[in-house]
């Protein structure tokens, strides 16, 4: 993929962060992601220039391309030995560090022996990625028998979108939840172009990897499918409701395993996340329903022909997905409690957007596009007041407002304030 000088501005520091921190710990770093989210890049160039600056000398930095698509790429080292001899040859003291970068090293048959070999050496720190046809998540601890430590990629955050930018935030956010983040948008200056290059992805890359992947015969009823779960995106949703919406509103039959199977597939290739229905103070989860987020909204846009431009729920699928990039477990949170409505007792559900959490911190989370009235503030608040502990709780405003917290110390912060500060939740 061409990338142009104006992409080494932006650095990544998140990602490049992680590389750092897991530089030469003995283990395999695998880079994932959806195609086109920025792997390459983030290895060949900017961890590859981080090296360089701290004193690793460019020999021992031995890189190779296998994508079919890089017309740079030696054809013959996608031949085992001929690749296995090139690295012996390259790697010429047991003294010396060496960093080995193998980019879409599914194209090498039988590529996990000749990563397996190198990790086993001292003096050799392997990094890899891989495309979704044949490299995706639920592949990468069976083939390296768990010797590998992952780091996920997801397209521009809006804070890197922004970063080399000077329209005003209105204007970066319009365009950001209409075009997403994916890092070769920056090549293309209008919007029929951005337009053209998010729907080929659809076509020429993402679906064409599932189907050739799974050999998925009904390639009219996965695209139907994805249809449905970009309309759906922050809907709590499970197989036979797809199913029903499918049958009713696109006149497709499927059934429900192979519902979830496809779904299955859409999460390994980076598409889709789901998050899983939680009961707080029941401590468990609901198993057979799930809200899903696309990994980019404007890839969920441009399948949808951008008719379904709900700027609640892009703006839900947005805080999702920075707070995956900030490294959160998330689900959806469930508050239940009792109430007496005609004088009956009766379960009542509150839902809360986002319970985030990284092992040592949770946060209860609201995503809220506006708070017109105390009527309004009054219903987003209702979760967050049947919740007895002592998490932070944060609404999310898409008015651009200032950060404070109310008497009840529940915080309230503008989503521009959140997105572009990561230090409010880290």
């Amino acid at each position: 993929m061409k990338m142009s000088d104006d992409n080494l501005i932006i650095r990544r520091e998140v990602y490049l962060d992680k590389l750092i921190n897991r530089r030469d710990n003995g283990e395999i770093k695998v880079i994932t992601g959806s195609r086109r989210s920025g792997k390459s890049w983030l290895l060949k160039k900017i961890f590859r220039n981080y090296l360089i600056e701290n004193g690793v000398p460019e020999k021992n930095i031995i890189s190779v391309s296998f994508d079919i698509d890089d017309i740079s790429t030696e054809s013959d080292l996608r031949e085992p030995n001929t690749l296995k001899s090139y690295l012996n040859k390259k790697i010429t003291s047991e003294t010396e560090n060496y960093y080995v970068f193998l980019d879409e090293v599914q194209e090498v048959d039988g590529f996990e022996r000749i990563v397996n070999g190198l990790n086993a050496r001292d003096n050799v720190d392997v990094y890899i990625t891989g495309s979704n046809s044949k490299f995706l998540s639920s592949d990468i601890n069976t083939i390296f028998r768990g010797r590998c430590d992952e780091v996920r990629v997801y397209p521009l955050s809006f804070k890197e979108f922004c970063s080399d930018r000077n329209e005003s935030a209105a204007e970066l956010w319009k365009e950001y939840y209409t075009y997403g983040g994916m890092p070769a948008l920056r090549n293309h200056h209008t919007p029929e172009q951005k337009i053209v290059y998010l729907q080929r992805l659809w076509a020429k890359t993402y679906l064409s990897d599932v189907v050739e992947r799974y050999h998925v015969k009904n390639v009219q009823a996965l695209e139907s499918l994805v249809d449905s779960l970009c309309s759906a995106i922050g809907s709590l949703t499970n197989p036979l409701r797809i199913q029903n919406s499918l049958k009713t509103v696109q006149k497709v039959r499927l059934e429900n395993d192979t519902i979830a199977k496809y779904i299955g597939y859409l999460e390994d290739a980076f598409l889709f996340e789901g998050a899983k229905r939680y009961n707080i103070k029941g401590r468990k989860y609901y198993e057979s329903i799930k809200k899903y987020y696309s990994v980019d909204v404007g890839l969920r846009n441009a399948k949808l022909n951008f008719r379904q431009q709900e700027i609640t729920h892009i703006m839900e699928n947005v805080i999702y997905n920075e707070l995956r990039i900030r490294g959160f477990l998330v689900d959806v949170g469930v508050v239940e409690s009792r109430v007496f409505h005609n004088g009956k007792s009766e379960y009542v559900q509150n839902e809360i957007d986002f319970v985030a959490s990284n092992g040592m911190e949770k946060y209860y989370i609201q995503s809220v596009f506006s708070l017109p009235d105390e009527e309004k503030m009054s219903q987003e608040l209702a979760s967050f007041r049947k919740i007895d502990d002592s998490f932070k709780k944060i609404v999310i405003v898409g008015d651009d407002i200032a950060t404070y917290m109310n008497d009840e110390g529940i915080v309230f912060m503008g989503l521009f304030q959140f997105l572009k500060n990561d230090e409010i939740v880290k």
